[in-house]
């Protein structure tokens, strides 16, 4: 019975909002001022008073969040606490795998940050947390294989020798430092004397 209550009050509703626009398209009343100066006032008045009560209610809200969290059951608490502590222990893991790539990367490429961040650090973990030491020097070889420029150079070949910077253009052992002053000098009496 009441849903037939509610239907034909949406009827009855439906049918006042289309003859509504009829009555109003039909006569427009003229702009009064007065009229409009009082709606208005009348509408910051209302807005107003509701942004009181809402300046009221907002430490009334954050009380109630406060009294919320503090209700929170003790196995939600251990369970944020559980999130947390698993979240951490993650991160741990991937630094000491991290920090054990690098280790066994350093007897062979230049860079041993390149193998880690080359590889996925995620799969040389089992479930226990233990790290798969073989599995990782296997990666790391097969690593090398499609990347050789990343290698440790090659020091078995011949040496180059080591720059000596007392050799050069100078021909007769080491020159001494000289002002571009005293250069021309020297330049200009050796023209005279050859003339």
């Amino acid at each position: 019975m009441p849903e037939e209550t509610q239907t034909e009050q949406v009827e009855e509703q439906q049918q006042e909002t289309e003859a509504a626009p009829e009555a109003d398209t039909s006569e427009e009343e003229p702009f009064d001022r007065k009229r409009a100066e009082a709606a208005l006032r009348k509408k910051n008045s209302e807005a107003e008073n509701l942004r009181k009560r809402l300046r009221e209610l907002e430490p009334l809200a954050a009380k109630a969040k406060e009294l919320e969290d503090a209700q929170k059951t003790e196995a939600e608490r251990l369970g944020e606490q559980l999130t947390a502590q698993r979240e951490r222990a993650e991160k741990a893991v991937r630094a000491a795998v991290a920090s054990k790539v690098e280790a066994l990367a350093a007897k062979q490429f230049a860079d041993p940050e390149d193998a880690v961040g080359a590889l996925d650090l995620t799969a040389y973990v089992d479930a226990d947390g233990v790290i798969d030491t073989d599995q990782i020097r296997a990666d790391l070889s097969e690593l090398l294989k499609r990347k050789p420029h990343w290698a440790l150079p090659d020091d078995s070949g011949p040496r180059r020798p080591a720059p000596d910077r007392t050799q050069g253009s100078s021909g007769n052992g080491a020159r001494t430092p000289t002002s571009p002053g005293d250069e021309f000098a020297g330049f200009m009496q050796r023209a005279l004397k050859g003339r």
